[in-house]
């Protein structure tokens, strides 16, 4: 510990009367803290792990699903059975049962793609898999419908004012303003009902992601179904087809919507949950402008792609890995701090906040048939790390406080799970 910072547990107010920033408080540009919001981490007093709170949550993988989880997903099962009265047929009518079928099947392997990036995205700090299959059924089927419902007002309102032919205006205004309103407007909900699971750049890129991956699925059941129902050699449509969007493009939607939740994330990493809904509007424009781009590309298209194209691929791959890179740090440093507090030996924040550490301690931990206690206790600290950011914002405080005290009780009751 530095002389300049304060005993562990206790706040100091400087000569200045305002809170000195310790060193290492920022680690990352991710996790920007401001001096006067900075705070210790409580303190535990007796120097060991005890309860922060009187023993009432039990020693099990997974913790607490909140009760607006729980509402936010029944609420998406029934909006997306709503839907498929609408999608469904509208599919059928333009695929054919064998074109769907055939449709659907090809259409797994792009979204397979896709669904294992999230995975090796969400890996650092897992989003609950039942917001993770809101995600999905709103991109497959509301986001759909929504878009199906839209479509032709927006056509009759701002295509005569676009100048444009119909196809033109359909290709590169229409579809991408309305789908990527439609896909975002799924953002928008999670933030909203779920914010303490949207809270950051990471988890925007992965709900992003996840919705986009619900809605090309779909739409690539139409598109190749279509080249079944309406080509005279639709074995050689479908290849071209499905070269064109599962092999060159299987990433194209998550690129354009997971601007969006990238954008949303930042502005919740570093305010709050108004700035977040805020940043949706801002956050469509380039999803939308990614969006156009790529449908105008025409007879030019193989060179578009090359030049364009792949370094926005790339860029977007760069991004996602300075993104897993500030995550990790944030984490270590957060628990870090914990650790001066009296929670955390500093081997036991190696152990929870590095990827050799969490191996390691997985691969003991399973040995001794203890591996799902040791993974809810990596996820716990993940959580109560982030949770102590959201301290350091200097907004609602005290309601994230004793969210922390929650944890740490939590964190307790597992790691004496895990150590037996």
């Amino acid at each position: 510990m530095t002389t300049n910072e304060p005993r562990p547990g206790q706040d100091y107010l400087g000569a200045s009367g305002q809170r000195p920033l310790p060193q290492q408080a920022n680690p990352t540009w991710l996790g920007h803290v401001r001096p006067a919001d900075y705070r210790q981490a409580p303190a535990n007093s007796r120097g060991q792990f005890q309860p922060a709170l009187p023993p009432a949550l039990p020693a099990v993988p997974g913790g607490r699903r909140s009760a607006g989880v729980s509402g936010l997903v029944l609420a998406g099962g029934f909006l997306a059975f709503v839907s498929l009265f609408l999608v469904l047929p509208f599919l059928l009518d333009r695929t054919g049962i064998s074109g769907f079928v055939i449709g659907f099947i090809a259409s797994l392997i792009p979204l397979g793609t896709v669904l294992l990036t999230v995975r090796f995205i969400d890996r650092w700090e897992p989003e609950p898999k039942p917001l993770l299959l809101f995600a999905f059924v709103w991109g497959a089927a509301v986001s759909i419908a929504v878009t199906m419902l839209i479509q032709p007002y927006f056509s009759l309102v701002a295509g005569p004012a676009s100048g444009l032919d119909y196809t033109t205006f359909a290709v590169t205004v229409q579809a991408p303003v309305v789908e990527e309103f439609a896909k975002s407007l799924g953002l928008l909900v999670l933030l909203i009902f779920a914010p303490k699971h949207f809270n950051g750049p990471v988890d925007g890129v992965v709900f992003a992601f996840t919705i986009a991956a619900g809605f090309a699925f779909t739409e690539n059941i139409l598109y190749f179904g279509r080249a079944i129902a309406e080509s005279s050699d639709p074995g050689t449509d479908l290849a071209v087809v499905f070269f064109l969007r599962g092999v060159m493009s299987p990433f194209a939607h998550a690129i354009f919507t997971g601007t969006t939740g990238l954008i949303m994330g930042l502005a919740v990493r570093r305010g709050h949950t108004g700035l977040g809904v805020l940043a949706f509007a801002a956050g469509l424009v380039p999803a939308m402008l990614l969006h156009s781009g790529w449908n105008s590309m025409g007879q030019d298209f193989l060179a578009q792609y090359v030049l364009v194209q792949v370094p926005i691929f790339l860029l977007a791959v760069l991004v996602i890995v300075l993104l897993r890179v500030a995550e990790r740090r944030l984490t270590r440093q957060r628990l870090k701090e914990y650790s001066a507090a009296g929670w955390f030996t500093a081997a036991e924040v190696e152990m929870l906040a590095t990827a050799a550490g969490r191996r390691s301690a997985l691969r003991w931990a399973k040995s001794v048939g203890r591996g799902a206690q040791m993974k809810a206790l990596i996820d716990a600290a993940t959580q109560l790390a982030l949770t102590r950011q959201r301290i350091l914002t200097g907004r609602d405080v005290p309601a994230h406080q004793r969210d922390e005290q929650h944890q740490l009780a939590e964190i307790t009751a597992l790691r004496t799970a895990v150590v037996g």
